[in-house]
């Protein structure tokens, strides 16, 4: 039995949960988010929480039962709290400023890239820091490893976008003989 399938997912104030056969409904403060359901699994609320239970024993059965409840944790979480992720641009002449539903990123090529960032995601940009905020988990993540594709942190001087934790191993250029 999946450990973190049978752990059941608290439903707080505030949240309305709506199941139909194929798909959950997420709404809460934050937002609505839906998502559908795989084929091997079946949802069910009892007592404020979410019990996610599985058809048959498996394997992609057991492995759709982990995935979905913790898919429906992060929904519930999502609509009540939110969730963030932080960039930190490094080296001189490298900026981001906000334009209207644009991140303009000046990262040391000869042209800006605009990027339009998704529907549900909120950016702010600080200094050289920029935080993206969702309630979609997936889509923050995704939209942060695009913002961070651009111009990846290189090694030797250590120039790029990388995330606020992220640590990179500085290497040693070229020596003179």
């Amino acid at each position: 039995m999946s450990r973190i399938g049978k752990i059941p997912v608290p439903i707080p104030k505030g949240v309305e949960l709506k199941i139909s056969a194929t798909s959950v409904d997420v709404k809460g403060p934050n937002g609505n988010l839906s998502r559908t359901l795989p084929p091997h699994v079946s949802i069910k609320e009892e007592n404020g929480e979410i019990i996610v239970a599985r058809e048959d024993d498996h394997r992609v059965s057991r492995a759709m039962h982990g995935l979905t409840r913790a898919l429906l944790n992060n929904m519930v979480i999502g609509v009540t709290d939110g969730f963030k992720k932080e960039l930190r641009i490094q080296g001189v002449g490298y900026r981001a400023v906000l334009e209207g539903k644009k991140l303009k990123l000046e990262l040391g090529f000869s042209h800006p890239i605009y990027y339009e960032f998704p529907q549900g995601i909120d950016i702010k940009v600080e200094k050289d820091i920029v935080s993206i905020h969702g309630a979609d988990k997936e889509k923050v993540g995704q939209t942060a490893a695009e913002i961070r594709s651009f111009r990846k942190p290189e090694p030797y001087k250590g120039k790029g976008v990388r995330y606020v934790d992220e640590y990179v191993r500085s290497k040693v250029g070229k020596k003179n003989a």
